[in-house]
């Protein structure tokens, strides 16, 4: 790689964010081995609430289970949460709710962040939302039913809650001692504050989720904390089919079933107002148009580089034709568009590096 083009990389990510007095990591891999490894007013070892970064972690669970036989995507979710199936939601199915598709997105109304901190009122208010669409019919992000009905589906499937799912079956086998889903008190020390840097959109997200008692709750859309090098660790297993250091958690089989296409093509996303690839719990990258989600990736992603972004915070991606992991956690709360351009020009300062 380009080391000129690397170090243009992270320059790029300390000036913004130098700016603004926040803090970031950034780490990228090239077939396993560290190319970049920076921290900016912060810690190698600080946690950065991810937003949503979160949501493939919450996706690998479920597709633990359908790996084990316990969970199939297909069969409405009801069959294993009765409950679930209330007031028009009997056909909603695992697949849907990964891809965006099953109708009941929930636009961050005052009320979703009351009840955000109690599990049991979480999944009430899971049984009792209404669709907005019928199932597989329309693509509207689900930004944290997503994780609530995904997590419940684990706890009636498997007995036991996502976070410990992840924890014992995912994250601990791999040695990620550095990821939580809900941040323990002990750890509050290492968390690092988000900054907002827009409207009072950012404001109003700041407030929130600087408060422990949000990042100490599960929100599986959405309240993961990590250090850089555990969620690139974490990708790097995938981007190796399941393995990392000869550990494996997850099947080649399953990773490419969660790297489906939901829909042939670009889709336009109802709730977000943007063209977006979906797969079964990742954005996939390639960019078509100035309006596509996947400039995160970067202009150069390719439609095979798949990831996530978190409150235009937060990004990760792997390319597999570059055989590259790309991380880039922030504590700066940008507009919606200028988070994305800033996060995809340090993505693509390393994949010219790439040549």
């Amino acid at each position: 790689m380009d080391p000129s083009l690397v170090r243009a990389a992270a320059r790029c990510a300390a000036e913004r964010l130098a700016g603004h007095d926040a803090a970031g990591q950034l780490v990228v891999l090239r077939r396993g081995k560290v190319v970049l490894d920076r921290a900016f007013g912060a810690r190698p070892s600080s946690l950065f609430l991810i937003y949503s970064c979160s949501k493939p972690y919450a996706a690998l669970a479920v597709h633990l289970l359908v790996e084990s036989g316990q969970v199939s995507l297909d069969e409405p979710i009801a069959k294993w949460w009765p409950e679930f199936g209330r007031r028009g939601k009997g056909a909603i199915t695992a697949r849907h709710v990964l891809t965006h598709r099953a109708g009941v997105p929930d636009d961050f109304a005052v009320w979703t962040l009351t009840t955000a901190t109690d599990w049991a009122a979480s999944v009430r208010r899971m049984e009792a939302l209404v669709p907005r669409w019928p199932a597989g019919e329309v693509t509207a992000y689900h930004a944290l039913t997503y994780g609530w009905i995904l997590g419940e589906l684990v706890r009636r499937a498997s007995g036991e809650r996502i976070e410990s799912l992840l924890r014992e079956s995912l994250l601990g086998p791999i040695g990620l001692r550095d990821t939580f889903l809900g941040l323990p008190p002990a750890e509050w020390s290492r968390s690092v504050r988000v900054v907002p840097a827009g409207s009072r959109t950012e404001l109003a997200n700041a407030l929130v989720f600087n408060r422990r008692r949000y990042r100490q709750a599960v929100v599986p859309a959405a309240t993961v904390c990590a250090t850089g090098r555990d969620v690139a660790r974490f990708f790097e297993m995938l981007r190796l089919g399941g393995t990392l250091d000869g550990v494996r958690v997850l099947r080649p089989d399953t990773i490419a079933e969660a790297l489906r296409p939901a829909t042939v093509g670009v889709d336009v996303d109802r709730t977000l107002g943007r063209r977006v690839r979906w797969a079964e719990g990742f954005h996939l990258g390639g960019v078509h148009s100035p309006v596509d989600l996947a400039r995160f990736m970067g202009d150069l992603s390719t439609s095979h580089a798949f990831g996530a972004v978190g409150s235009d915070c937060c990004t990760v991606w792997v390319d597999p034709e570059r055989e590259l992991v790309f991380v880039y956690l922030t504590g700066l709360l940008l507009p919606t568009g200028s988070g994305i351009m800033h996060h995809g020009l340090v993505a693509d300062c390393v994949l010219r590096a790439c040549g």
